[in-house]
């Protein structure tokens, strides 16, 4: 049988093995969402069939340094390509602010609200919970919402700002109020990375300038086997997750940093077409390989001493996360062009979808022993479970608000009748 069994014998085919075993999850991923309908998303199938083929269940494929690394740059480029849609003028309009105001009104609640649980003496814990139970996987929701074509619609808009906020404002909870440095030490640090953004952001500038012929030369191996500026984009994105990781804060800062920086370097005529080839890179390869793998760490065993325990925790993360984002666009946004209240509902659900912010925080938190690994894995759990629950839910709303919403011709011929009546 072809697995990746501890008795295989070079690490070099373990790591194939496992390669191909995780291809294959891939590949069937997008079928069986397609053999849905596409009611349950791709990347739901990704996760499953990675718990299934991973190590805690059927056991053909296993995480070692070769594998870790590829999910690693799926993470980054999954977090670029978020990065990439981001919309800064719109983040520093009153929208931006509403939804970081809504995002702190969701921390504060979901860190009192673990105190209780937790005990008042252990404050840590309560902070990782109020963290991971206020991200929005914002990268895992790019191919939800592209799957769907909700991405260039007023309800995409919306989900993106909101998940914007939910990743990069837990990122910096966890750099500040988890790190073993001081805060100071670590406002350092984030200042430090900020600077060798701005280095990069403006780098290509400065070659530009100084050396007009690097440009040219880039542009004639743009389209040609060599793809420079698909090469740039990856340094890019090696430099700053790098960065990341040397100053110790997540390596999604770095991702996310690097996408938004890039739509600033690329005019906007170009953009459309840069993004397709990182698409075909990015979902061809290296994007599937990270759901697959983040659910070949999903530890069942651990789930199924507590089955009720993700159920539980889904449903603390809408009331802490989704909830109160419906009720900031039901009573207090404006100007959304969302037309109804299912729309506004839909984006709480989209935007209450958690992942890869989950995991992260539970790996600092593990290996630090502020909380056990049995919790992190119902964590990681309950955020897996948000990927699929989430968007199906949001999706229903959506397909119920078109059935009994009147057609546009039908309300036309209303009128028209209530014309003619008068």
């Amino acid at each position: 049988m072809l697995s990746a069994s501890a008795n295989t014998a070079e690490t070099g085919t373990h790591a194939l093995v496992s390669f191909a075993w995780i291809m294959a999850a891939a590949l069937a991923a997008p079928i069986l969402s397609w053999a849905t309908r596409k009611h349950i998303p791709a990347v739901v199938f990704l996760l499953v069939l990675g718990v299934i083929i991973g190590p805690h269940v059927l056991g053909l494929a296993r995480n070692d340094s070769s594998i870790d690394m590829l999910k690693e740059l799926g993470l980054g480029l999954l977090f670029l390509l978020a990065g990439f849609e981001i919309d800064l003028d719109t983040m520093k309009d009153k929208a931006g602010k509403s939804a970081l105001i809504t995002w702190v009104v969701c921390m504060v609640f979901s860190f009192f609200g673990a105190l209780l649980v937790v005990g008042a003496d252990d404050t840590s814990a309560a902070i990782v919970l109020a963290i991971a139970l206020t991200s929005t996987a914002l990268g895992t929701l790019m191919p939800i919402l592209k799957q769907q074509g909700w991405l260039a619609t007023p309800i995409g808009r919306r989900v993106m700002i909101h998940g914007a906020i939910g990743e990069l404002a837990p990122i910096m909870a966890m750099a500040l109020l988890l790190s073993t440095r001081s805060t100071f030490l670590t406002a350092i640090v984030l200042a430090l990375f900020f600077l060798i953004a701005l280095f990069v952001a403006f780098l290509p500038r400065t070659v530009r300038f100084f050396a007009p012929w690097v440009r040219r030369a880039m542009i004639d191996g743009a389209s040609a086997t060599n793809q420079t500026v698909v090469r740039a984009v990856l340094l890019m994105l090696a430099i700053l997750m790098s960065a990341a990781a040397v100053f110790q804060l997540d390596v999604v800062l770095g991702a996310f940093a690097a996408g938004i920086i890039l739509k600033q370097l690329v005019p906007e005529n170009l953009r459309s077409a840069l993004e397709e080839r990182l698409d075909v890179l990015g979902y061809g390869l290296l994007i599937p390989v990270f759901f697959v793998v983040s659910g070949m760490g999903i530890d069942i065993g651990a789930v199924a001493q507590a089955p009720f325990a993700p159920i539980i925790l889904v449903a603390v993360i809408l009331l802490t996360r989704g909830v109160p984002i419906m009720i900031q666009e039901l009573f207090f946004a404006k100007d959304t062009q969302l037309e109804t209240w299912q729309d506004k509902v839909q984006v709480g659900f989209y935007s209450a979808t958690g992942l890869p912010i989950i995991v992260a925080v539970t790996e600092v938190a593990t290996h630090s022993h502020i909380i056990s690994a049995q919790y992190g894995s119902l964590l990681v759990a309950a955020g897996a479970a948000t990927v699929l629950v989430f968007p199906l839910l949001a999706a229903a709303v959506g397909r119920a608000a078109v059935h009994k919403k009147p057609s546009r011709e039908k309300q036309r011929a209303d009128k028209h009748e209530q014309e003619k009546s008068m």
